[in-house]
């Protein structure tokens, strides 16, 4: 059977191109083009990763109600948020709804299909996750590999995906130095550059220490990469 991919877009040029080059990729492509079908389309049938515009027509968070919508028949469904407002109050916004990325438009198609075939494949090695094994924590820091939530001194940490698969690389091994080769494949992006890893780890230490003033975990090895430093004795 067909991997489903809901598309809601009311720009009717767009949405036929991402239903065409979804297509042809093999996917089974659900296309909509305002909020109250898409409803609809998702009461008959869940898809297994939907791409949401946030503006449709004259809803101005439609897809955001959308993914709310979504979170309540599945915690773990794949939501891109693929749009072009590009500001920081919806991007948080999209991460406390646990989306798994957000694309600014103009995007390139070829991105689009590569971080779809991306996130599928790791949304299917997490329904094959023992639940034993899901939860683990570091000092005061809790991990559900499952949920993919983080919890700091008991309080969550709004992460986006990328970030998570940073903090769960890391504390993984804690004291051991990740380099940012290695960093570079725990994104998924083909990041090759020290740059965009420094930017994340920058990213991440600031919602931590939004939480959290002392913050100190995330320690800087110069010239190769960063560690999860040890619990102090």
């Amino acid at each position: 059977m067909a991997t489903v991919i809901a598309v809601v877009e009311d720009d009717r040029d767009q949405r036929e191109n991402y239903v065409d080059v979804l297509t042809a990729h093999g996917y089974d492509v659900r296309a909509y083009a305002d909020k109250p079908s898409a409803e609809a389309g998702f009461e008959r049938e869940l898809p297994d990763l939907a791409l949401l515009d946030i503006m449709l027509g004259e809803d101005m968070d439609g897809g955001f109600d959308l993914c709310m919508e979504l979170r309540k028949l599945s915690p773990t469904l794949p939501v891109i948020f693929l749009t072009a407002r590009n500001s920081d109050a919806d991007r948080i916004s999209s991460q406390r709804m646990t989306a798994w990325d957000y694309i600014t438009k103009p995007v390139s198609l070829e991105f689009l299909v590569a971080r779809v075939h991306a996130l599928l494949r790791i949304s299917e090695q997490l329904q094959h996750r023992s639940p034993e094994s899901s939860v683990f924590s570091v000092g005061d820091l809790e991990l559900d590999e499952n949920s993919m939530l983080v919890h700091w001194q008991g309080q969550p940490v709004s992460l986006t995906l990328t970030e998570f698969w940073i903090i769960e690389s890391l504390t993984r091994n804690p004291g051991h130095v990740k380099s940012y080769g290695a960093l570079s494949d725990v994104t998924r992006q083909g990041l090759v550059e020290r740059n965009p890893i420094n930017g994340y780890i920058r990213r991440i230490r600031n919602k931590f220490r939004e939480l959290d003033s002392t913050f100190d975990r995330i320690q800087t090895v110069h010239g190769t990469g960063y560690k999860w430093e040890r619990d102090r004795e």
